[in-house]
């Protein structure tokens, strides 16, 4: 295995950790951590319910703390582990953010960024995808059935 894909396996499991969190909490499980020299400096998932605002998203959430963690505004030397695909909006924020990379799990082709394109995030971003997937997007179908139920 690469030594590059047992790293973002570690870091990705962190982010499943927030997105059980979310799921316990009643909110759609997405989890995303920021991780800078492979330190984590920001945790975050899904707080749409809880404050009832529509942007609340772990990626929004997880860029908020790190930038108060980091200092200042731009996280070009940062990695955002997120367990589902950024949407539009927040590829949007990433983008203002200079992230240096974005590694996601399980895809969102109806909502997420890759439908229009990595243009949407800054040039230098790196994306890397389908890290866990299968965990990733077990724990959506769960809370989704559970919700039709």
């Amino acid at each position: 295995m690469n030594p590059s894909n047992a790293v973002h396996i570690a870091f990705m499991q962190e982010a499943l950790k927030e997105a059980k969190a979310a799921a316990a909490k009643g909110e759609v499980p997405v989890g995303a951590i920021i991780v800078c020299q492979n330190r984590i400096i920001a945790r975050a998932h899904n707080l749409t319910e809880t404050l009832q605002d529509p942007t609340a998203h772990a990626e929004m959430q997880a860029i908020t703390s790190a930038t108060h963690a980091f200092g200042g505004k731009y996280l070009p030397q940062c990695t955002l582990y997120v367990t589902l695909e950024p949407c539009v909006m927040c590829a949007g924020a990433l983008q203002w953010a200079q992230i240096g990379r974005v590694v996601y799990g399980a895809a969102d082709p109806k909502r997420g960024f890759m439908r229009i394109g990595p243009q949407l995030l800054h040039p230098k971003t790196e994306v890397v995808s389908g890290v866990l997937e299968a965990l990733c997007s077990e724990i959506l179908i769960r809370f989704f059935a559970q919700k039709r139920i």
